[in-house]
């Protein structure tokens, strides 16, 4: 095992993903050198990272020998072409959400990336909340018994048509689903596997959208188990974000992983503070034992870190270990993205 290798990293693009969701934690692990970003115009990534190089270009970056690792973070359209490239530069990377807009660009680079000798990794981060984290621990516990309906959301109010372009306009991987469906449905597939079937519900909402700002989708799991996702652009009042039933109880929990909005605000990961959420937004477990007693306790959430994520992509690289996000989780769940609607 070699616990004193350096990887060199690169980031494709210091947006808000580069600087709040890669740098940080790149620059934190003390098995990774962050050593460069791409900047296209403005230059900002030095006042943060004083020693990094700002390359104009993805071919720039790609060229630098001293990079083992690319983060691809650049718009979803472009995730496919840069990964490719990135790889025919020899280069391990880790492709944000979605990681293609379909399962054949997926395979195609799974071959390729075999074919040289190098590892894709996922990036997933929303398997590392606090709040997701909260939810595997109440179902590991059992309390709630057979599960039997869960329910998952991810909601935002945004009533008018975004500034951003790979979004909002038709072009490959646009839209609601394959914005924030990979985190509903990583988290889904992390806890229970592939479905057996799913039934999936577009909706365009929006005054004058030309992509889906709504879906809504039920996936059938073994013993009856349920389970469905929702996201919506036009909720006002926030939804539990997490509700399971089981034949002893429920669990209700809001979705309130605190880390992006420390990491805006300026949070070091080394603050006390990062990751942990208020008292107040901790879930609700109501059981009911065999004489028909109910007990309704609060569970406090877990502390969010995504530092995991990246020391399990260190741990890949530079001792071969097994990342938790699969091909064939990624893949289940690109096949229900990129499927049709069924309503």
């Amino acid at each position: 095992m070699d616990t004193n290798k350096t990887i060199g990293a690169g980031v494709l693009a210091y947006g808000m993903s580069g600087k709040v969701f890669h740098a940080p934690f790149l620059d934190a692990h003390p098995g990774f050198n962050l050593k460069a970003i791409v900047e296209r115009s403005k230059k900002t990534a030095v006042n943060d990272y004083p020693n990094i190089i700002s390359y104009n270009s993805v071919d720039e970056l790609l060229a630098d020998d001293e990079i083992e690792l690319v983060v691809i973070n650049t718009p979803n359209n472009l995730h496919y072409e840069h990964a490719k490239a990135a790889l025919n530069s020899h280069k391990h990377i880790l492709v944000e959400k979605p990681f293609t807009a379909t399962t054949a660009q997926a395979k195609e680079l799974f071959e390729l990336a075999d074919s040289v000798g190098k590892q894709i990794f996922f990036y997933q981060n929303r398997r590392w909340d606090s709040d997701f984290t909260s939810v595997r621990k109440v179902i590991e516990s059992g309390k709630l018994g057979k599960l039997v309906e869960v329910h998952m959301r991810y909601d935002r109010y945004r009533n008018v048509i975004g500034p951003k372009a790979f979004k909002e306009n038709p072009v490959e991987a646009s839209g609601l689903l394959y914005d924030l469906g990979p985190h509903l449905l990583d988290q889904v597939i992390g806890l229970f596997g592939k479905p057996l079937s799913y039934h999936k519900i577009l909706g365009k909402n929006r005054a004058g959208t030309l992509v889906d700002d709504y879906f809504s989708i039920q996936l059938s799991y073994p013993d009856s188990l349920n389970v469905f996702v929702t996201s919506s652009m036009l909720v006002v009042n926030p939804q539990a974000g997490f509700v399971l039933h089981g034949m002893n109880g429920s669990f209700i929990k809001h979705r309130t992983d605190i880390q992006e909005e420390q990491l805006l605000a300026g949070m070091k990961l080394s603050d006390p503070a990062y990751g942990i959420e208020s008292e107040s937004k901790d879930g609700v477990l109501t059981t009911i034992d065999a004489d028909g007693n109910k007990t309704e306790e609060t569970i406090p959430s877990e502390r969010g870190s995504y530092l995991p994520l990246f020391e399990a992509v260190y741990q890949g690289i530079a001792n071969n270990k097994l990342y938790p996000v699969t091909r064939e989780d990624v893949l289940a769940q690109m096949e229900i993205i990129e499927s049709p609607a069924t309503a």
